[in-house]
């Protein structure tokens, strides 16, 4: 049995690069030991939008008097909130298996070992192939704290897997696991406590968003240590979270304590010992082609040293590191990528912050749009939210834009897209925004770089 290339991980980076290497005439065989689509599709991204979609509509259930419209004895059954969770993660991998069928990819099913280059190993059975692929993703990564395997203590794979009727929940970690998880479960009737090492929440965005995102959650009564190191966890009726902020020691008690700090390369076991494939920080070397220090095996994704960990990284990643060994021109611009928050109001943001730039030496130009006068942000009843756009002062070029507002998520790829085409601000103020929409405060941030924006109030 052997082919052309074979793709270790079937998430969004192996599924994708398989299709793009049988779209490109390659024989394909997509190694998966547990679901096709991966964390993202099966303990990531997609069930956790998925629960914070049935949060949403409790959030507007309970305010729906504000518009007229009165709901009496909301109940939720936590139970057919995991139920509709796990029928839209079923269907989205039927999809996925569906697509590997139509692209004449032949599915694996089995634990993978690289033998040696060309030569890998599924459960037993012996594979040889001219290029392989390691697309193995991440898994959570769990500080070494006392009583951190005490029952109810879980990483997201296990809050996702059942459901819950938790009363208390606290959250070790504010990056964007924690935050996104806090809102679920606190919209859900949950009483949350965040703690967080760092300065601020999602201490890689820009600081006024952090500050804000702090505001809201504490507003919605999610309760938020930041500047605090969880020093143990224990348990006697409830588990106890034990943390220092500022030299004095706290703790608060719950039901579950879910570790949220982060995730790390998964590639345990995937290599024998005397296979010197190299490691960079806990993760797989690569070059700008993907290949690792191995001739001829390749990595992707979470598992590589290389891009951040997303699942659309993973993706352009897995079609450039295809397109490379096949001597044609990568199609994705690596360098410009767009990061998501699914809060409320959602974040995003792409290229630098004000404060990178600062850094960097780049005077730049800001134009900033406060959605609160915005004809639909007024209409959905969430004003405070902002967008924010970064220009080169000397070329006026965009290099950056984060967003904190209703749809940001969505409209993020239009500055991503102004970004990668280097296009000015005289060039993007042109472009007619559609009246309704939230991506009118587009068109405004980008005419307050020039001072221009109509319905901006002046600043006092």
């Amino acid at each position: 049995m052997r082919y052309d290339l074979i793709i270790i991980g079937a998430g969004p980076g192996g599924y994708v690069a398989a299709i793009k290497a049988a779209q490109l005439g390659m024989k394909v065989a997509l190694v998966e030991s547990n679901r096709v689509g991966g964390t993202c599709l099966n303990r990531g991204c997609i069930p956790t939008k998925a629960l914070l979609h049935s949060a949403e509509l409790v959030h507007e259930m309970k305010n729906a008097g504000e518009n007229g419209i009165h709901i009496r004895d909301i109940q939720i059954n936590m139970e057919e909130i995991y139920a509709k969770k796990t029928k839209v993660v079923d269907t989205l991998v039927q999809g996925v298996e569906g697509l590997v069928k139509a692209n004449k990819i032949e599915l694996l099913f089995g634990t993978a070992q690289i033998i040696k280059a060309g030569v890998i190993e599924v459960d037993g059975t012996t594979y040889e192939t001219e290029k392989i692929i390691i697309a193995t993703g991440s898994k959570p990564a769990i500080p070494p704290i006392p009583g951190n395997d005490l029952p109810g203590v879980l990483t997201s794979n296990e809050l996702l897997e059942q459901s819950n009727n938790y009363e208390k929940l606290t959250i070790i970690g504010g990056g964007v696991i924690g935050v996104e998880f806090a809102m679920i479960f606190n919209e859900l009737g949950c009483d949350v406590t965040i703690v967080e090492t760092a300065a601020t929440l999602l201490p890689n965005f820009d600081r006024e968003i952090s500050k804000k995102l702090a505001m809201i959650l504490k507003k919605q009564g999610i309760k938020v240590a930041t500047k605090s190191i969880v020093t143990s966890i224990s348990k006697e009726q409830q588990l106890k979270c034990t943390y220092t902020t500022k030299g004095k020691e706290h703790s608060v008690t719950s039901d579950a304590v879910l570790i949220a700090t982060g995730r790390k390369a998964n590639f345990e076991g995937l290599f024998p010992p005397d296979l010197n494939i190299k490691i960079d920080n806990q993760s797989i070397w690569v070059d700008d082609s993907f290949e690792t220090s191995i001739k001829g095996i390749y990595a992707i994704g979470d598992v590589a040293n290389r891009g951040t960990q997303l699942a659309h990284v993973a993706s352009a990643q897995g079609v450039n590191a295809v397109l490379a060994m096949n001597q044609k021109a990568m199609e994705y611009d690596l360098e410009i990528i767009p990061s998501c928050v699914y809060t409320s109001p959602e974040i995003a943001a792409v290229g630098i912050t004000e404060e990178d730039a600062q850094n960097q030496g780049i005077s730049v130009k800001v134009g900033k749009y406060n959605m609160a006068g915005n004809g639909k942000t007024i209409i959905a009843g969430n004003t405070l939210g902002f967008i924010k756009v970064i220009a080169d002062e000397k070329s006026e070029k965009i290099i950056g834009a984060q967003l904190m507002c209703d749809r940001a998520t969505d409209m993020v790829s239009e500055f991503t897209t102004a970004i990668v085409s280097g296009l000015t601000i005289d060039e993007v103020m042109a472009i007619v925004h559609p009246h309704p929409t939230y991506n009118e405060g587009v068109g405004e941030a980008y005419e307050n770089l020039q001072g221009l924006g109509i319905h901006t109030i002046p600043k006092k």
